[in-house]
């Protein structure tokens, strides 16, 4: 395997760039459980795994510390940010005001072509399964994906990309919470029905009702994070 650290010379922009690729290497990890909450990131451990030199591993970790899904610690270095059933409410009751805000102003604002995107995301998720396989049920990340964009449909007509941009790092952390989960735990919730009756109350320009239901469909999800015993 080439060493990732020599492709960083070439040009000035190889470091940033590979600084980007350990950064999107180092969220996945931690935020499908890989990297578990609390965990010591030690950086030549690190450096082995990710095979990279230390100047990218580092501008990596800061991004990484700046969004919330790593903390620096004084003379310490670095550990993946501990998760708990306080932050969780936490996360969830900012995460409740903020969209509620940014669902209200796109139901407000929105036309045709934001009716299309949330149509076009839902018909997306509602394709795909959640699970890998039945027997597994680990999760597909495509859904994980398609997931991500229903939600962001829904508030995209906003107009506010600093509030887009704070209720996607939220959902970033929401799905940290959610992958300390099985997903086996999730079996008997009937998410696709949520998600289409958010998309109805939408499309029908029912403020009240789609902010109802997508709180609702948000506090579901933390009750069976913490009914699961994953948070101490």
């Amino acid at each position: 395997m080439r060493d990732l650290a020599n492709q960083s010379r070439p040009t000035p922009n190889g470091t940033e760039t590979l600084a980007s690729m350990v950064y999107q290497k180092l969220r996945e990890d931690i935020l499908n459980g890989h990297l578990e909450p609390g965990r010591k990131l030690r950086l030549q451990a690190l450096k082995d795994q990710y095979d990279v030199g230390n100047s990218p591993l580092r501008e990596a970790l800061n991004r990484l510390s700046a969004n919330g899904m790593v903390v620096r610690e004084e003379n310490k270095g670095f550990r993946v940010s501990p998760a708990s059933a306080a932050e969780l409410a936490e996360l969830v009751r900012t995460r409740c005001w903020l969209e509620e805000i940014a669902l209200r102003e796109s139901i407000r604002n929105g036309d045709d072509a934001w009716e299309e995107r949330v149509v076009l995301s839902y018909h997306r998720l509602s394709r795909a399964q959640r699970p890998t396989d039945e027997e597994s049920f680990n999760t597909n990340p495509e859904w994980e994906e398609f997931h991500r964009q229903y939600h962001l449909a829904l508030i995209s007509a906003c107009n506010s990309s600093l509030l887009i941009g704070y209720c996607a790092q939220l959902q970033e952390q929401a799905l940290r919470y959610r992958n300390l989960t099985p997903v086996v735990a999730y079996r008997e919730r009937h998410e696709n029905n949520e998600h289409e009756a958010i998309r109805d109350a939408v499309l029908n320009r029912d403020a009240d009702e789609a902010v109802k239901l997508l709180l609702a469909h948000f506090e579901v999800t933390a009750d069976i994070v913490l009914s699961s015993g994953a948070l101490k």
